[in-house]
């Protein structure tokens, strides 16, 4: 059997030997343990014996020293055992416990597999069987595509920013993509690389998107159509890779030509912007002259048609008036002549002036001035003759005509009186 040094302490027993050893330092047998000679040492068989009866309160096989046969029982051997199990089984309780913090996952392993997603609270898993992973899920995160930020600055990515539109023209065209993970899970064991694959999923996306537009719809009203299809067809893209992605918005940061046409292109945005200047000016003098415009021409509709009611009106008026004189007349042809003849002297008298001749023992004269009827002028004869009165010029057949019609109805009048009588 393999032997090995002596490595008891100075006064242990030998083997057989019963005394200590000497004040010089020496064993019984006058040899000295770290002499390292050639004696023969315990065997292993020895040193386990020793360590079973430390532990299991045994006792030894009888054959060797005094301190092996007949030694006492350990009285803390299998108590020792206990609490020294109980304290690692506590230990490895109290270790498993931990917290998932407010917008973090925790990824649950158990021996490298997926099990289970823990929510934020607090959480146990058992010690060295199940390990977590934490994951910040709520957190927003930022990919730019066509530049990157150094040091508060932006610097551009030529090979991812340069693009070709559908009439053949490149314009240079800055994107940023804002999102967060949505399934932990995938995002940690689908994919090598999730940005990754989110930027070369963006990326194609927008190559896309604008080559199917043109580079003035692109530069000027396009860039919020161009930005909300690039989400939608890279969260389409996502979705087929089980990237546990979600976008929560895309942001056109800039789109522009190449540095080469840049003045060229500044040129031709002023000249539409002064057209689009021109026409507004023009929409707006139109829409301040047109309903003036408008307005006269109702007003003066409407003045036409009101002298169009009265002129209407006034021939109704009349002819309704010249009806009624002649059903009348039907019934009085005498009296409605008179009548209407009367009418018109009174008209004619009361709108011209008139000459009376004061004639002693006779009839006045009545006078006409027909020169003023006629537009001339006369001497007026009262200047001379204070008797005399000027009063309008009749002639004898309109004289001689009033004459009778004074008779008559004076005549009727006479009558008219003797019946009252």
């Amino acid at each position: 059997m393999k032997r090995i040094k002596h490595l008891m302490a100075w006064g242990e027993p030998g083997n057989g030997d019963k005394s200590s050893h000497s004040n010089s330092g020496k064993n019984s047998d006058g040899r000295d343990p770290w002499s390292g000679g050639n004696d023969n040492p315990p065997d292993l068989d020895e040193i386990f014996n020793r360590i079973k009866q430390f532990f299991g309160g045994g006792r030894g096989s009888g054959s060797g020293s005094s301190g092996r046969s007949g030694g006492p029982a350990n009285p803390f051997s299998r108590a020792g055992i206990g609490l020294v199990i109980g304290a690692i089984v506590v230990v490895w309780f109290l270790s498993g416990f931990y917290i998932v913090d407010e917008g973090n996952r925790g990824v649950v392993l158990r021996f490298g597999h997926y099990i289970d997603t823990a929510q934020p609270g607090p959480h146990w898993r058992p010690t060295f069987i199940d390990n977590v992973i934490m994951v910040e899920q709520d957190r927003n995160r930022t990919a730019t595509i066509g530049y990157r930020k150094t040091g508060g600055r932006e610097s551009q990515v030529k090979e991812e920013a340069l693009m070709l539109t559908k009439d053949e023209n490149i314009v240079d065209v800055r994107l940023a993509v804002q999102f967060r993970i949505s399934d932990p899970a995938k995002y940690i064991f689908t994919n090598r690389s999730p940005e990754m694959a989110l930027k070369e999923a963006t990326e194609s996306a927008l190559r896309e998107v604008v080559g199917k537009s043109s580079m003035d719809f692109v530069l000027t009203e396009g860039r919020a159509n161009v930005a909300s299809s690039v989400k939608t067809l890279t969260q389409s893209i996502l979705d087929r890779y089980d990237a546990g992605l979600l976008i929560t918005s895309v942001n056109m940061k800039g789109a522009q030509p190449p540095e080469q046409v840049q003045d060229a292109f500044h040129d031709a945005v002023k000249a539409r912007e002064d057209l689009e200047r021109q026409k507004n000016e023009a929409e707006a003098y139109a829409n301040d002259i047109i309903p003036r415009a408008r307005g006269n021409a109702a007003r003066q509709i409407a003045e036409a048609k009101a002298y169009h009611d009265k002129v209407i009106s006034q021939a109704e008026g009349e002819a309704s008036r010249f009806l009624q004189v002649y059903k009348e007349y039907k019934a009085a042809p005498a009296v409605t002549r008179e009548r209407l003849y009367i009418d018109a002297m009174e008209s004619v008298m009361s709108n011209s002036g008139k000459v009376m001749v004061d004639v002693q023992g006779g009839n006045n004269l009545l006078y006409l001035p027909l020169d003023k009827l006629s537009g001339g002028t006369t001497q007026n004869p009262t200047s001379n003759n204070p008797r005399i009165q000027v009063l309008p010029v009749v002639p004898d057949s309109v004289q001689k005509r009033a004459d009778n019609l004074r008779d008559k109805f004076g005549r009727r009048d006479q009558r008219s009186r003797g019946r009252e009588r």
